[in-house]
């Protein structure tokens, strides 16, 4: 079964079953309300008789007031009511009507008896089979009434029983009933109509959340579907617009790691076959001796750097996958910075000076680092490269401060800088912010920076940096103490 024919069929049963349960309740109200309405019409005749019963002291056939000819008369007279009574003497004796079968019983039973002495009036709904009581209404259903009847000094003087047909207030009732049967199935029929509509509502409102996922699972992640907060469907489509948000942007990401990836690909490719080339052209010539023999040593130096060269690409790529997937183990330890410092630029003498720059080491202070030393050394390491890349007859300047907390080296550079959109994506991996330098002599992979940041983020630090285009770029690196390594370890 389709969902709106469920949800038709539930709102219905819903109002229906309102419906029935109204209507019956309406149905026992008319039903009280007629038969109270009844007992309170025949109390006040009951009430009208007495005070005339006991002005006249009332005798059948001797009293001029309440003769048994007046009371066939008024009889009569509530005959188009369909009003019958019987009257009663102190002693439970049926003086009024004459009883047609003397052998029959006609005095009231003990209990209705002993009610009326205490002044209480007798009620019933029903008398169809009457073996007891007044010999009137021919056997038919009657709702009666019997009224105890007290003078002045409130002594017990009898009691009238009037009754009238229950047929009369059953024709009433069930007129009450066709009405409310026909507003039944009025109120059906527009319960039917309204539980169509709301079903249809909501059904539509699914709908397009389900032609909206069929639109993203097609690849369209440019649906939003509109949402109101007004109840869970609209919380759905909240969490479904957050949903294709973050597909979107994963797609985006998606692309973009490709792209890059397909970028490094042909970078790699490119940059391996330059070496593996040289290798296998200088392989020849050793082959067939068409080195000279003074230039085989410089053959042999030449084919070492193209392997180093080679080496480095691979490695770089097997530490960014070990570093990004937790599987290094960091040997963690106290020791002298500014010393590691000092050794690093040591190493990076060279390259500087053949791209005309002046590595500077603010002071030579002792600042110490708690970190693994050779993470360190690869973290600043790579930093200082790349400032020395992008950086042509400038200054690098490279500090070391011990903070409360840890140790903060700063690495800065006036060279080409970069833009706000090139600063916002130097964290991820085969990222380069100039692309015109891919065939550099240092960073070849655009991994080196993405392999800093992970090193960071292990050593629970952090890095940041500022850069303004043609003015230069500063890393400002932090390497928490063991304390506060510790703690912050323990939060996360």
């Amino acid at each position: 079964m389709k969902l709106i024919y469920q949800q038709m069929l539930g709102f219905f049963v819903v109002i229906l079953t309102t419906l029935l349960i109204i209507s019956a309740v309406i149905v026992n109200y008319n039903n009280r309300q007629t038969y109270e309405a009844t007992w309170r019409q025949l109390e006040g005749y009951a009430d009208k008789f007495g005070q005339m019963f006991t002005q006249s002291n009332f005798r059948p056939d001797s009293n001029q007031l309440m003769t048994s000819e007046f009371l066939d008369q008024v009889k009569y007279v509530l005959s188009d009511d369909q009003v019958v009574y019987a009257i009663y003497n102190e002693k439970n004796q049926q003086i009024y009507p004459t009883a047609a079968e003397p052998t029959r019983n006609s005095s009231l039973s003990k209990s209705v008896w002993k009610q009326l002495k205490k002044g209480k009036i007798v009620r019933a709904q029903t008398n169809r089979m009457q073996t007891q009581g007044p010999t009137i209404g021919n056997g038919v259903e009657l709702t009666y009434v019997v009224y105890p009847w007290f003078d002045q000094d409130h002594n017990f003087v009898g009691a009238m029983f009037i009754a009238s047909r229950v047929n009369r207030i059953k024709s009433t009732l069930r007129e009450m009933q066709r009405n409310l049967l026909l507003a039944l199935g009025i109120s059906t029929l527009v319960a039917l109509a309204i539980s169509f509509l709301i079903a249809r509502f909501l059904v539509r409102r699914i709908n397009r959340l389900r032609q909206a996922t069929r639109a993203v699972a097609d690849g369209n992640f440019d649906v939003e579907l509109v949402s109101n907060g007004r109840d869970e469907i609209d919380d759905l489509a909240s969490d479904f617009n957050v949903m294709v948000q973050s597909l979107n942007e994963s797609n985006r990401e998606i692309a973009r790691q490709e792209q890059r990836r397909r970028e490094f690909m042909a970078n790699a490719a490119h940059e391996m076959r330059t070496p593996l080339t040289t290798i296998n052209g200088l392989l020849e010539g050793l082959e067939y001796d068409a080195i000279p023999e003074e230039a085989k040593g410089k053959s042999i130096e030449l084919m070492q750097k193209e392997t180093q060269r080679l080496i480095r690409l691979v490695n770089e790529n097997l530490d960014y996958e070990k570093i990004r997937s937790n599987q290094i183990v960091l040997s963690k330890r106290k020791f002298n910075g500014t010393e590691a410092i000092q050794n690093i630029m040591e190493q990076l003498t060279q390259k500087a000076e053949a791209a005309g720059d002046q590595l500077i080491l603010k002071d030579d202070h002792v600042v110490e680092v708690y970190a693994d030393y050779d993470r360190f050394v690869q973290v600043i390491f790579n930093v200082t490269q790349n400032a020395i890349q992008f950086t042509e007859n400038g200054q690098i300047n490279l500090a070391i401060d011990a903070l409360n907390n840890g140790a903060q080296i700063t690495i800065s550079d006036n060279g080409i800088g970069m833009s706000d959109d090139q600063l916002k994506n130097i964290w991820e991996r085969y990222y380069k912010a100039d692309p015109s330098r891919k065939n550099t002599k240092y960073g070849e992979s655009g991994l080196g920076l993405a392999i800093v940041h992970s090193l960071i983020e292990q050593h629970h630090g952090k890095i940041e940096v500022s850069s303004k285009l043609n003015q230069g770029t500063t890393f400002t690196i932090f390497f928490p103490n063991e304390k506060t390594a510790n703690l912050t370890a323990k939060t996360k």
